[in-house]
């Protein structure tokens, strides 16, 4: 039978490019035998109910051109169902598909990783009835997200350590409560404060901030990442390491493995996937298994 594939696209993604990146891409898919058909949100809200009725209609594959946003909005369609996910990156920061191999920057090797049509199963994590797929960001991390998202330039990764800068010169540790339970079921009661506190399915968020280096999206795991009370100047100095992930060795830095964490915190409010989530408390679980996504196939 014909595979069908529905292309979910952002037109501002592709930084003005978008119709001319769908076409080449499209034509990529048609000439391997696919059917093809066009979902143009025109708003998030809208891109998710083209996508749940193309999941339910019976589509083999959505595939997202754009970036973790609207890889976001694909997930809130596609979890636990047999519809696979496609990614071509198009966004600033595509720190999903760099989780998973996807060629970022060569829209044609994206498509590509599609035609071949190697799936490979992953978790998510899940808050109430919004899934997520890369990090939750609860504390400055989640600050900066806000920062971020309300500057105009730089454009890239630099918004991100620009965003950093400028929310560092006010924050303080934040006091949480963390209701942990561990792989074995067992739960923990801990109080804790932190600079920041990232619930992470995969390693890296804000175009490449690896807060979570060498996390496992496929353990049936969340890694809760802590950094513990520093000085400013201290977390400056550290910060910039992030990206290599030199941060793993400092003293402030930990990491717990969770099946599901309860975070609370006064005044703190949660992204997921660089979304606004909302504020803590929050009740957060792995779901091991929960999305099929198309991955470049071992070599």
């Amino acid at each position: 039978m014909t595979r069908q594939i529905a292309l979910l696209a952002n037109p501002t993604a592709g930084r003005g490019h978008a119709d001319q990146i769908l076409d080449a891409v499209t034509a990529r898919l048609v000439a391997s035998g696919a059917a093809v058909e066009h979902l143009i949100g025109d708003d998030a809200e809208h891109a998710l109910e083209l996508a749940r009725k193309a999941a339910a209609d019976g589509v083999d594959t959505v595939v997202t051109l754009g970036g973790d946003g609207m890889v976001h909005v694909a997930v809130q369609a596609l979890a636990e169902t047999g519809v696979s996910l496609g990614v071509v990156p198009l966004g600033t920061g595509n720190d999903f598909a760099r989780a998973l191999g996807i060629p970022a920057g060569d829209p044609l090797a994206a498509a590509d990783v599609v035609v071949r049509n190697h799936a490979r199963r992953i978790d998510l994590g899940r808050s109430g009835d919004t899934w997520f797929a890369t990090v939750l960001a609860a504390g400055f991390d989640a600050a900066v997200n806000e920062r971020a998202n309300a500057m105009r330039w730089p454009h890239g990764d630099l918004r991100y350590t620009f965003a950093a800068l400028s929310v560092i010169r006010s924050w303080k540790p934040v006091l949480y409560r963390l209701e942990i339970q561990d792989a074995t079921g067992a739960t923990t009661v801990r109080e804790q404060e932190a600079m920041l506190l990232a619930i992470a399915n995969t390693e890296s968020y804000g175009g490449g901030l690896r807060i979570a280096a060498e996390c496992d999206p496929a353990d049936g795991l969340l890694d809760a990442i802590l950094i513990k009370p520093v000085s400013r100047l201290e977390f400056l100095r550290v910060f910039p390491g992030v990206r290599q992930a030199k941060h793993l060795t400092h003293p402030a830095f930990e990491r717990i493995r969770a099946r599901r964490i309860k975070a609370s915190a006064p005044g703190v409010i949660a992204y997921s996937d660089g979304e606004r989530l909302g504020p803590l408390p929050l009740d957060v679980e792995c779901v091991p298994s929960a999305l099929g996504v198309l991955v470049p196939p071992p070599s």
